[in-house]
């Protein structure tokens, strides 16, 4: 019985300031990681430490994170209890819910990162890094899919957001609050979700050429940068205004893409769904879904990329993306 620890770069990670350069940079390795935990002999389970691509997560490619899932998966198979994967803040949302969408195992695969660097005062970075390993080794978190563990909460990837660019409890889930929490070293799981069953392998290959663009829509939009979109991407996700709605200059571009790429229509607002027929109006949702756009119900838009580049890279066809955002949205 032990837990596996795969550690990437971020400010969990940062240690110092290298000579001639501004900003900490230095590398922390695993071992510096745990060695930097009060407690963590308390834990009674052995750790597996495995140092690999140590970029901050801005860096990261969703080629790499196959990788890491395909590392954890194997420690699992060899038998590891769970595997916690350290990473900087930027990408967590995303890269956990890439790794959740993947994920095959019962054993839990939990994220954790940190706000403050190590040189600063209240680095939280151990504490986040323990509260993941006792995540990663409590056996109510079994069959929960890909778990983010931060600030004594513990989290579903797939609900996770990043809401504050600095503060340490930036990371909550909007629409259902943590899954649990961990109290005097306890890990509570106070709600359990359905889970969905993994997507098929994805050639790394295949998903390097899966090209999915993301768009925001703001005030006045006329479209411009949508143009040609459709001859060098094979996917779109829009971001609308509140429920999925568009000003009505962008109806006829919008359309258009739509009759040659999947596009995904979700709400740039943070939290909630995207209506399916409540506002009928040019430019509301129910007017594009009637030009064909998807609806991506409650996945916020950079959720709904992730999971798009994966189907459209697996040669998902449309019966299957619609049934696969039904399903995660």
């Amino acid at each position: 019985m032990s837990i596996a620890l795969i550690t990437l770069g971020g400010t969990i990670a940062m240690g110092g300031v290298d000579a001639g350069r501004s900003g900490v940079v230095t590398r922390l390795t695993g071992a510096d990681l745990t060695a930097a935990v009060p407690g963590l002999a308390d834990l009674g389970v052995p750790v597996d430490v495995r140092d690999t691509h140590a970029v901050p997560s801005a860096h990261l490619t969703a080629r790499q994170l196959l990788a890491v899932v395909d590392e954890a998966s194997r420690t699992v198979s060899a038998g590891a209890t769970g595997v916690v994967v350290t990473q900087g803040t930027d990408t967590l949302e995303e890269t956990a819910f890439l790794a959740d969408l993947i994920w095959p195992h019962a054993a839990p695969l939990v994220f954790t990162g940190a706000m403050r660097n190590p040189t600063l005062a209240g680095a939280d970075g151990p504490a986040n890094l323990l509260a993941a390993l006792r995540v990663a080794a409590a056996p109510g978190t079994r069959d929960l899919g890909v778990l983010v563990a931060v600030n004594d909460e513990v989290h579903a990837a797939r609900w996770l957001r990043k809401t504050h660019s600095t503060s340490t409890a930036t990371f909550a889930s909007p629409n259902t609050g943590p899954l649990g929490q961990v109290i005097e070293g306890e890990v509570r799981v106070l709600t359990r979700p359905v889970r969905h069953e993994p997507l098929p392998p994805v050639d790394p290959d295949r998903l390097d050429a899966t090209r999915v663009a993301l768009y925001v829509v703001t005030l006045d939009d006329d479209g411009a940068l949508l143009h040609g979109l459709a001859d060098t991407h094979h996917g779109l996700v829009v971001a609308g205004f509140g429920v999925g709605h568009v000003p009505a200059t962008l109806v006829p571009v919008l359309g258009d893409l739509a009759n040659r790429i999947p596009v995904v229509l979700t709400s740039r607002s943070g939290a909630g769904s995207v209506l399916r027929h409540t506002y009928g109006a040019v430019g509301s949702e129910t007017d594009l879904q009637r030009r064909g756009l998807r609806n991506g119900g409650l996945l916020d838009p950079y959720k709904a990329r992730v999971l798009l580049r994966l189907l459209l890279a697996a040669g998902a066809d449309s019966d299957e993306l619609t049934a696969a955002l039904a399903r995660h949205g």
